[in-house]
């Protein structure tokens, strides 16, 4: 008789996503931050081998997808790719799977992407797995301004940044100065024979860090930039900025704190960026800053409170 609407609905909630014109499904296998090891990709491949049509595929969220599973089996590869402790989801009116560059290892990188993206992945993808949101919630990590990974399209958005630390009494007023040089933003300029740096331009790349052979920037600020109400699709929404920088736990304190916004605040059916749109930038700033949500978390699990965005 075929598979039906509802069990499609059904195993859509589990990570297995109905093949258009077959009775058959693809497997979503959550990566967690971007990186398998070897013998999960052997049971990746496996598993393509023994139950699927024998081909892997990539999303654009960094999970990998086996296509051409029979429903009849989606146990069997449930209990197959938890041998090697993965497993399928990534889907619904939650926090999705969190997507990372590979700043851990770039040159650019500030700071460990893939790090910070597997404690967001425990922290709030699992952690918050059981929580019903008005609407799907997207996490980037990007680990430089380069934003390959686009943190600014998505729902929260964080960016690794580092703030040169200037020492001006060092500063020999070099005419080809390294630094003024090495800025990729013009925001480094030699000025009456002293460096300056121009924070309205300057992005906290890093790349003027350790280039001065007389030690004037040996080093820098760790910092985490947070975007919130990015979206990407048919109604793009560029996120906005939060106005401070924030050490990674503050960061990681602001990404729970929009989810529980969302979770309170948020209309079935709408994303988070029309959510910030609706009660306006300014008082989402305020409750994302403030410690209200926090310490209202079990409340607004459980219903709604007063006092937040009024």
């Amino acid at each position: 008789m075929g598979v039906t609407a509802e069990q499609k609905k059904q195993v859509k909630g589990q990570g297995f996503l109905h093949n258009r014109g077959t009775d058959e499904f693809s497997a979503r296998i959550i990566t967690e931050n971007g990186v398998l090891n070897a013998a999960q990709l052997k049971n990746i491949s496996e598993v393509a081998e023994q139950f699927g049509n024998g081909k892997v595929t990539f999303t654009t969220r960094l999970t990998v997808e086996i296509p051409g599973i029979a429903y009849e089996d989606i146990e069997k590869v449930k209990a197959y790719v938890a041998k090697e402790q993965l497993e399928t989801g990534g889907t619904g009116a939650k926090v999705r799977p969190v997507v990372a560059c590979k700043g851990t290892t770039c040159v650019f990188g500030l700071i460990d992407t893939q790090g910070l993206a597997k404690e967001i992945h425990d922290r709030f993808y699992k952690g918050y797995g059981s929580v019903a949101l008005p609407h799907k919630f997207k996490i980037a990590v990007g680990g430089c301004p380069n934003n390959c990974v686009k943190p600014d399209l998505n729902d929260v958005g964080i960016v690794g940044q580092r703030v040169p630390a200037i020492n001006k009494s060092l500063c020999r007023g070099c005419k080809k100065c390294r630094p003024e040089a090495a800025c990729p933003m013009d925001a480094m300029k030699v000025r009456d024979g002293v460096i300056h740096r121009d924070k309205s331009v300057c992005n906290n790349c890093g790349r003027c860090i350790t280039t001065c052979p007389f030690g004037v920037m040996p080093d820098g600020t760790i910092g985490y930039k947070v975007y919130i109400g990015g979206r990407w699709g048919k109604k793009t929404r560029h996120g906005d900025m939060l106005k401070e920088l924030f050490t990674k736990e503050e960061a990681l304190d602001v990404v729970e704190k929009a989810i529980l916004l969302f979770k309170d605040k948020g209309k079935p059916g709408e994303r988070f960026g029309s959510m910030v749109e609706r009660i306006g930038l300014e008082k989402v700033e305020k409750a994302l800053l403030s410690d209200h949500l926090l310490k209202h978390k079990n409340e607004i699990l459980g219903l709604s409170i007063e006092g937040v965005c009024r």
